[in-house]
């Protein structure tokens, strides 16, 4: 059944799968939420189908927090993020098929300032936008072209690990990690160049990933904002009161650029729309000056930085 399923979602180019116990299964195609057919799923027979793609430590995670995270492989059919997990009718499960080709910059319709972005030696870049926006999509375009160009020692920590990237110029390490805090300690003894981290979370993470960057490494983020200013809003705001300047001072050094994105539907399938902060000495006094609101205007009269702000759709 679920190797039906997923061919089937291959095929039609979905995004997702969604098989939930006592529901249909449904496909989502560029964005919209598709029926495969009428026929409920079994609760039982779903959840042996999907427990078999656990190993037993696995299960017990499953079993104790109620979800997890995975990598599924399904030989001549593709890669699959998964979140398996419990809600009220039984087990339901989440299948995101991972393209097994990283597109280009050009590909995912990218601004020119990706290119310059990308070779930056230091500091941190934010990648931004909603659940299943294409942030992972987009990092994953900016390592290959750093891959393809320049000799960097590039080490990536991730839960789980999606896009598989095969060393050009650069040599590239892929971690999976749980715990990001303490990996990205123990990474400062491992020499990278470049750190890509999955979503900053919490405080702990973006501290971690702010030290990293002023360190001398350039780190590639992401987080779930709408847009640049709620980015650097949720950054400052998710520490106390007495450590906001220091987090406002230590962002606006190293803060490189804030890129949100959304993806709108288009006639063959959907592209990403993006809107670009770069962090101009102008930016970095506002930062650093609590005056977050009047970066808009910046961004609006930035074009000759590479800035942009999100074209109306």
């Amino acid at each position: 059944m679920l190797k039906s399923m997923l061919s089937l979602s291959v095929t039609q180019k979905a995004s997702d799968l969604h098989l939930s116990s006592g529901e249909a299964p449904c496909i989502r195609v560029n964005g919209q939420l598709k029926f495969l057919s009428e026929d409920k799923l079994s609760p039982v027979e779903l959840e042996i189908e999907l427990l078999n793609l656990l190993e037993q430590p696995q299960i017990d995670v499953l079993k104790k927090s109620g979800q997890i995270d995975l990598i599924y492989h399904l030989v001549e059919v593709g890669r699959f993020r998964v979140n398996i997990f419990y809600q009220q009718r039984g087990i339901s499960a989440v299948f995101r098929i991972i393209n097994h080709r990283i597109p280009t910059l050009s590909e995912i319709n990218a601004p020119n300032i990706f290119k310059d972005l990308a070779v930056i030696e230091s500091g941190i870049i934010l990648v931004t936008g909603a659940t299943g926006s294409g942030k992972t999509t987009t990092l994953a375009s900016l390592i290959q072209y750093i891959n393809s160009t320049v000799a960097k020692h590039i080490i990536t920590l991730e839960d789980p690990i999606e896009y598989i990237y095969q060393n050009d110029k650069s040599l590239i390490q892929q971690c999976e990690v749980i715990n990001f805090t303490s990996a990205i300690d123990s990474l400062l003894r491992q020499d990278p160049d470049i750190i890509l981290l999955g979503e900053l979370r919490n405080k702990h993470s973006i501290q971690a990933a702010l030290t990293a960057a002023e360190t001398g490494h350039l780190v590639f983020a992401t987080l779930h904002t709408s847009s640049a200013i709620q980015t650097i809003n949720r950054i400052i705001d998710v520490f106390e009161y007495g450590s906001r300047d220091f987090i406002r001072s230590q962002l606006s050094n190293s803060l490189k650029a804030i890129i949100n994105q959304k993806l709108i539907p288009v006639e063959n399938g959907r592209k990403a729309l993006f809107e670009v902060l770069i962090n101009t000495s102008a930016v970095s006094n506002l930062i650093s000056e609590g005056k977050i609101k009047q970066i808009f205007s910046l961004m609006q009269n930035g074009q000759q930085y590479g800035m942009q702000v999100m074209p109306d759709c």
